[in-house]
């Protein structure tokens, strides 16, 4: 988050005709990666699935799949989607993640090319199906991604979501991938199961719980930035992280006050009471934390506009959070951009 912020203020700084900018790109892409892989580790180790929206399957692996056949020419995409798919409510970075994954894992099992199948379907679970699950029985929407690739053998079948499973003999990729997709997957209330025979391809299964949502068409984004005047006051125990966040929020154009601890927010917030137009508040603190320090500013102030901040995603502490009275949520790694939105959706709010 310290580099993000540094980058963030040295973009505002310079005009993309300079050295520098693509330097500076290249340092948000690795930032943007590492994040990526602590994203990972949190989709294993079951942490969230950030916020979910009702997305329509057909539309997010049309998007997906020509992106990645623009890139791999020698992989061949064939789809079947079902008509009238039902919409599920998923993260779609964290769904978009598992798909490259599948994607990758089918490019790298077919060295001299070869055929990408796609299928949608609507299916019914009933209880004989879902007993061997921790999941419940009914309406699922059912993705299916095969390859004809050089297949895996029934051992490495029964370990293929293992954290850093090597089968790179095989052709297929290494790491924490596979695992990361089984958690994301089964974080979703849904299941991945896999079915493969030496030298006829591999095929992986997914099914994701329906949704009585109507499907969303649109990604967040692009922002925009934009500036303010009010004060805000941030809370965080890292000094490198309250550091930058000062001069993010100054170059904004806010006023901006600063806590190390949940306790010393409180007493400003109460010396200053009234001249505190909003509050970013860090989850994990120690001695106060994140949910400790919001109850205690909301008995100075009912009405207390708090940004929610972490390094975690939208889990179930934060939903409660949330549900309190909080304004907003925002996952670190963040740029300048993503905030200076976030800050005006909770000032502006009538």
């Amino acid at each position: 988050m310290g580099i993000q912020g540094r980058v963030s203020l040295m973009f505002d700084e310079i005009d993309p005709s300079d050295a520098s900018y693509d330097h500076l790109k290249k340092i948000e892409d690795y930032v943007d990666s590492a994040a990526d892989l602590t994203k990972q580790l949190l989709g294993f180790e079951l942490k969230g699935k950030y916020q979910v929206k009702s997305m329509d399957v057909n539309d997010l692996l049309t998007k997906t799949s020509e992106m990645f056949s623009k890139t791999k020419k020698e992989i061949k995409v064939y789809t079947k989607y079902q008509d009238d798919l039902w919409a599920i409510e998923i993260n779609r970075d964290q769904i978009e993640q598992v798909l490259s994954k599948l994607y990758l894992n089918a490019w790298q099992a077919m060295p001299e090319g070869g055929y990408l199948y796609l299928e949608t379907e609507n299916m019914i679970l009933d209880n004989t199906k879902t007993r061997s699950f921790t999941i419940n029985p009914g309406r699922y929407v059912k993705i299916s991604v095969t390859d004809t690739g050089v297949g895996m053998d029934k051992k490495t079948q029964q370990r293929v979501f293992e954290p850093f499973l090597s089968t790179r003999e095989m052709g297929q990729g290494t790491g924490l991938g596979l695992a990361a997709t089984y958690g994301i997957i089964k974080n979703h209330g849904g299941i991945i199961n896999v079915y493969s025979e030496m030298g006829h391809g591999t095929t992986f299964n997914i099914y994701l719980p329906a949704s009585d949502k109507q499907a969303l068409d649109k990604k967040e984004g692009p922002y925009e930035l934009v500036k303010g005047t009010e004060n805000i006051l941030i809370v965080d125990d890292e000094d490198v992280l309250r550091d930058v966040g000062k001069e993010i929020l100054e170059r904004l154009g806010y006023g901006v006050l600063t806590a190390e601890s949940g306790n010393e927010a409180i007493e400003i917030y109460s010396a200053k009471y009234g001249e505190i137009d909003m509050v970013i508040l860090d989850m994990i603190m120690p001695d106060m934390d994140g949910e400790k320090t919001f109850e205690g500013l909301c008995k100075i102030d009912s009405d207390v506009r708090v940004l929610l901040s972490s390094g975690y995603t939208m889990n179930e502490r934060v939903k409660r959070i949330l549900d309190q009275g909080c304004k907003g949520f925002i996952q670190k790694p963040f740029n300048m951009t993503l905030l200076s939105q976030k800050i005006r959706e909770i000032l502006d709010r009538i």
